[in-house]
């Protein structure tokens, strides 16, 4: 299959536009190195790693598996007790990764550090206000995460049929369409809306490569578009998660009179139950983030396979297209 060739490609040097998406407990180096493998964008995630010391042997571990391009995902958000963020973008930039993912608030002084030792940062936001103030404050390329994503879609519930055409016309640096991506028509679709590139996590979830227990990989397979839930709407902080009998507990919970406090769902939701749930493969035993493309899904490849697909797959639906001018 011939390289494609976009702005992101260009920027990243990478073969075809397909970036995975920066997911806790799956962005390990067995993940990212089979993604860069296949010429697509692998991701480690920064923060599914305990101590930035323990990111440089990641690092260190994914380049023992490719000689191609990855990155680092680097998700800065508001907490009483923050991780060392700076030192997990120092380890980065120590490491020589040359990609950085970041998403959540984005500190216009880590955007400098990082450029300053040529790292090409991809911004991941959710609206097309937080892109433009991302474009300004220096970035180079927007991944715009419509509401049929995994994880964090915002609370304005603009989906990837707007989301992606806004963007691309508001912005003058290139764009990476995300949510709600899997196969080649929805890359040919995003290209069409002027992205350069797309994101998936979902997708990547569910390929042979993915370090989760393959019961969840068949859970995914299993779901339906109808098979997620919108849990935290009543907290404000929105996320999409695949239906199971916890998901169903916490949306019960919050339909309550009154709402719900976070002390009431936080034994169902804590981050060390999601993660064991992904290594046991126990589908009702956490929260198991999911995007609803997880209607497309319906196998488990390797990367390579996938990406060659949906390459194919993407220039045929594209063909096809060009063709009703004819």
């Amino acid at each position: 299959m011939n390289a494609m060739r976009t702005r992101i490609t260009d920027l990243l040097g990478i073969r075809y536009p397909v970036i995975q998406g920066g997911m806790m407990w799956v962005g390990y180096a067995e993940m990212a190195a089979a993604v860069s493998n296949a010429g697509g964008l692998g991701i480690l995630t920064a923060l599914s790693q305990p101590t930035p010391d323990d990111l440089a042997r990641e690092i260190e571990r994914c380049r023992s598996m490719t000689d191609q391009p990855f990155g680092v995902n680097l998700t800065i958000l508001p907490s009483i007790n923050p991780p060392p963020y700076e030192r997990y973008l120092d380890v980065v930039i120590d490491s020589g990764v040359k990609i950085l993912e970041t998403a959540g608030n984005n500190p216009r002084a880590f955007i400098d550090k990082a450029k300053a030792a040529g790292v090409r940062i991809i911004h991941k936001c959710v609206a097309l206000r937080h892109a433009l103030s991302a474009e300004r404050n220096g970035v180079d390329a927007v991944s715009i995460d419509g509401f049929e994503c995994a994880g964090h879609p915002g609370e304005d519930d603009v989906p990837g049929l707007v989301l992606i055409p806004l963007a691309a016309r508001r912005l003058k640096i290139p764009v990476i369409a995300s949510g709600g991506i899997a196969d080649g028509r929805g890359m040919a679709a995003a290209l069409a809306l002027g992205a350069e590139g797309v994101n998936m996590g979902t997708r990547f979830c569910a390929t042979r490569e993915a370090p989760i227990h393959s019961n969840i990989k068949q859970a995914i397979v299993a779901a339906t578009e109808r098979d997620t839930r919108l849990i935290f709407r009543t907290l404000n902080n929105t996320a999409r998660v695949l239906r199971n009998r916890v998901s169903e507990e916490v949306v019960e919970i919050e339909r309550r009179p009154g709402g719900a406090r976070f002390d009431d769902i936080r034994h169902l939701v804590a981050g060390a139950r999601g993660r064991a749930a992904l290594a046991s493969g126990d589908p009702d035993g956490g929260i198991v983030t999911a995007g609803q493309c997880a209607g497309l899904i319906d196998d488990v490849p390797t990367c390579a396979e996938l990406i060659e697909r949906m390459v194919a797959e993407c220039r045929a639906q594209l063909g096809v297209a060009t063709g009703y001018f004819a």
